[in-house]
C-alpha cells in the first residue's frame, strides 16, 4: 500500500505547534471565514481609531470647546462604521461570486470530460512532486471520494464549503471601526483641554501599535516592520489634521 499525504482539504480537523515554536496552524472547517473575519476586524479597528482620532484632534485643535469635538467625532464614527461595512460587503461579494463562478465551472469541466479531468489531476501532483505511480493513486481516491473537492484544492485552493461570507467580513469591520473610534472620542472628551490631545494623541499611537502587531500575526509578517508603518502612519494623519485644526482656529479666532 502506498503511504501518501493527502491534500488539507480532506485531512482530519487538527492544531499543531511546529518545532520552531510558531503559533498553532489551524486545519479546520471555517478556517477561511474567521481569518475573513479577523482580518476585516482588525481593518476596521485601525481605521475607526485612526479616522476618528483625526477627526477629533483636527476639531480640538480649532476649538477648546466640547460640543464640536462630540458632533464631529460621532458623524466620523457612524459614518465611518456604514462606510467600512459598505466597503467590505461589496469587496468580499465580489470575491464571493469569483469563488462560486470558478466552482460552477470546475463543476461543469468535470461532468464534460472527467477522464481529462483526472488525467489534469494526475499531472498537478506531479508537478507538486510525486511519483506517476503515487500521483495517480492519489488523484484516483480522491477522485471517487469528491472529485470536485479534489480540483478545488489542488486547482484553486478554495473549499466549496468554506466560502467568504460578505455579511460577516461586513458586521466585523463595522462593530470593529466601532469600537476603535471609541478610544479617541473617550480619550478627547473626557480630558480637560489642552491635555486631552496629548492624551489622545498617545492613547491612539498605542493601539495602532496593537493592531499592526495583530495584523502582522494575522499573516505571518515581521511585527516590527508592521508597528512601524501603522503607528507612523497615524502619527502623520494625527499631526496633520492637528496642524490645519490649529490654523483654522488661528484664523478665525
Amino acid at each position: 500500500m502506498l503511504a501518501v499525504a493527502l491534500p488539507a482539504a480532506y485531512r482530519e480537523p487538527m492544531t499543531h505547534a511546529s518545532a520552531a515554536g510558531d503559533r498553532p496552524e489551524p486545519h479546520a472547517t471555517g478556517l477561511a471565514q474567521r481569518l475573513n473575519g479577523l482580518r476585516a476586524g482588525v481593518l476596521g479597528a485601525n481605521d475607526g481609531i485612526v479616522s476618528t482620532a483625526a477627526v477629533v484632534v483636527g476639531v480640538a485643535g480649532a476649538t477648546p470647546e466640547v460640543m464640536p469635538v462630540l458632533l464631529a467625532g460621532s458623524a466620523a464614527l457612524v459614518g465611518g462604521a456604514i462606510s467600512m461595512a459598505l466597503g467590505e460587503y461589496v469587496s468580499v461579494s465580489s470575491q464571493r461570486d469569483t469563488e462560486h463562478a470558478l466552482i460552477e465551472k470546475e463543476r461543469s469541466e468535470l461532468a464534460d470530460d472527467p477522464d481529462g479531468e483526472l488525467d489534469e489531476l494526475i499531472d498537478l501532483y506531479e508537478q507538486r512532486g510525486l511519483t506517476r505511480q503515487t500521483a495517480t493513486a492519489v488523484a484516483t481516491e480522491l477522485t471517487a471520494s469528491d472529485a470536485l473537492r479534489a480540483h478545488l484544492a489542488v486547482e484553486l485552493n478554495i473549499d466549496q464549503d468554506d466560502v467568504v461570507s460578505p455579511w460577516h467580513a461586513a458586521a466585523a469591520s463595522a462593530v470593529a471601526f466601532f469600537v476603535g473610534a471609541l478610544l479617541p472620542m473617550a480619550t478627547i472628551l473626557l480630558l480637560p483641554h489642552p491635555a486631552r490631545i496629548v492624551a489622545t494623541f498617545a492613547a491612539v499611537l498605542v493601539a495602532l501599535a496593537i493592531t499592526g502587531y495583530v495584523a502582522a500575526w494575522i499573516g505571518g509578517a515581521r511585527r516590527g516592520r508592521a508597528i512601524t508603518r501603522t503607528v507612523v502612519g497615524g502619527a502623520i494623519a494625527l499631526g496633520a489634521t492637528f496642524l490645519v485644526g490649529t490654523l483654522f482656529g488661528t484664523t478665525i479666532g
